[in-house]
């Protein structure tokens, strides 16, 4: 086994080590950009030596101007045919995909041309396959609610190796919410918790230990969300959700209370930490000025044991009085669903794009 090589790192050097150097001989008039984009721990850059054991390896995405995409077959053959067997020990050629593990591959020795890792293609089409979005029309207001966090988070122009084409500034496009958009999904963060907050204490007081503790980590995760929202960063898909939130500035004080939460025993333990979160994601809402200061000013639900923040909607509403996009002041006017990640947490549903013309149907009722 080589030794670890990050991916990103792997695949910048496999780039302009051994693929532009093909580019420069085969086709020295192709202008293109490439980089690594898309699915994968590596594009995250939080990949370690496990994940080096699927659809890892050296890799890369060569991006083309739509008028040469009939080249793609030429580049695919040349590449087949001229890439080396390794590259930093690593085999450059990918074993067939495998249908029992969501068509997944493995690095495997060459026997003839290389079966390699570098997809060709031009941002458009790319773009219509990653996110079910043709980039040459405009985005609006339900587009962004359809897009998956997890997805955007992986088209970030510093994960380019090389452009020529203008495709750093296109994905520039979708380097964060439009202002309104982000007010919204904001309001919505603030409603999830306002849904819920009483529900904890009141399960366990029911003597439901387990409903409590479900609902606690319910609350911890929308606070999270939230966080990630307020330091205006995307969340990444779940088995780093936690890793990319300890890069977040408020991490350091947040974690050892969320621990706490979802190692407490009983309900009143959860409460009294879930209260100091509380107490610090509404100091960071205030830091943010996009309303009048709030405060946290914890209390009784309605007289009520079971401590609460969002009380009569403080948050949310007040956010909501801030949003000048008519469609999404409409939404929040019904009652703000947010995004699709505060909708549903569904593998398939984020996954597919395919699903998300239906998902736009969300936002439309009458």
């Amino acid at each position: 086994m080589p030794d670890f090589i990050p991916g990103l790192e792997l695949s910048r050097s496999f780039y302009f080590e051994a693929v532009k150097p093909i580019l420069d001989d085969k086709f020295p008039e192709l202008k293109h950009a490439a980089g690594l984009i898309g699915p994968g721990s590596e594009v995250l850059g939080f990949d370690t030596e496990m994940s080096s054991d699927h659809s890892w390896g050296p890799r890369a995405i060569l991006l083309l101007r739509e008028e040469d995409q009939e080249m793609r077959p030429a580049i695919d053959d040349a590449l087949r045919k001229n890439l080396p067997e390794s590259f930093r020990s690593y085999s450059t050629n990918c074993g067939e995909p495998d249908p029992n593990d969501n068509g997944t591959w493995s690095l495997e020795p060459a026997e003839g041309d290389v079966n390699h890792a570098v997809q060709i293609d031009t941002l458009r089409r790319y773009l219509i396959d990653h996110l079910g979005f043709d980039i040459d029309g405009g985005i609006d207001a339900i587009d962004w609610l359809t897009f998956p966090e997890q997805k955007l988070r992986t088209l970030s122009p510093s994960n380019l190796f090389h452009d020529e084409i203008g495709v750093r500034e296109s994905l520039d496009r979708f380097a964060w919410y439009p202002n309104d958009v982000w007010l919204y999904l904001l309001a919505a963060g603030w409603n999830r918790i306002g849904q819920e907050e009483h529900l904890m204490g009141r399960s366990g007081l029911a003597g439901d230990e387990v409903g409590s503790a479900i609902l606690a980590a319910r609350l911890v995760r929308d606070l999270m969300r939230l966080c990630f929202l307020m330091e205006r960063r995307y969340a990444p898909y779940p088995k780093w959700f936690g890793t990319g939130f300890a890069h977040l500035n408020c991490a350091e004080k947040l974690i050892p209370i969320f621990s706490e939460v979802l190692s407490s025993r009983s309900w009143t333990e959860r409460e009294a930490h879930l209260v100091s979160a509380y107490e610090i994601v509404a100091g960071m809402h205030d830091r943010l000025g996009v309303t009048d200061p709030i405060g946290a000013d914890v209390g009784d639900f309605f007289g009520r044991p079971f401590k609460v923040v969002h009380l009569h909607g403080k948050f949310s509403e007040k956010i909501a009085e801030r949003i000048g996009d008519a469609t999404l002041k409409s939404l929040a006017r019904r009652g703000p669903l947010g995004g699709i990640d505060q909708i549903s947490d569904n593998t398939d549903l984020l996954s597919d794009p395919a699903y998300r013309v239906a998902l736009k149907g969300l936002y439309l009722l009458p």
